[in-house]
This record gives C-alpha cells, sequence and structure tokens, in this order.
C-alpha cells in the first residue's frame, strides 16, 4: 500500500480521522478501535492509533486475505 494518501493525515489518528479514512461511520471506526487485534492506543479516555501502525495493520490484514486465495 503506498504511503502517500496519509502523509497529510496526523501521526495519532482519532476516531473521527479513522472514519474519514477509512469511510466508516464514526461507531464503524470505533468497532475497529475495540478489536483485540487493532493497535489501539488508550490515553486517558480517548481511543487513538498510530498512523504507522494503521498502515502496518491494513497491510498485515490484506495480505492475510489473499494469501487464501487461489491464483
Amino acid at each position: 500500500m503506498p504511503k502517500e494518501p496519509f502523509e497529510a493525515l496526523p501521526d495519532v489518528l482519532n476516531a473521527s480521522h479513522l472514519a474519514e479514512i477509512l469511510h466508516l461511520s464514526r461507531s464503524g471506526a470505533y468497532n475497529l478501535l475495540n478489536q483485540a487485534d487493532f493497535p489501539t492506543l488508550h490515553v486517558g479516555g480517548k481511543k487513538l492509533v498510530m498512523k504507522q501502525a494503521l498502515i502496518d495493520w491494513m497491510q498485515r490484514h490484506t495480505n492475510a486475505s489473499m494469501n487464501g486465495r487461489e491464483q
């Protein structure tokens, strides 16, 4: 996944950022932030994700889903 689309984003993303980036509702973003394998940071009462951790997570999940496909 090219990193260029993410360059203008802040290094730490909140649920609103995540919803906008991934075209999710805010509740969908919070569902993702609550997944056990998602790299969520808990700071005070906020749930955040580091931009690079999001990119890495997306690459791992994209590769995992492609590994199961026949070519």
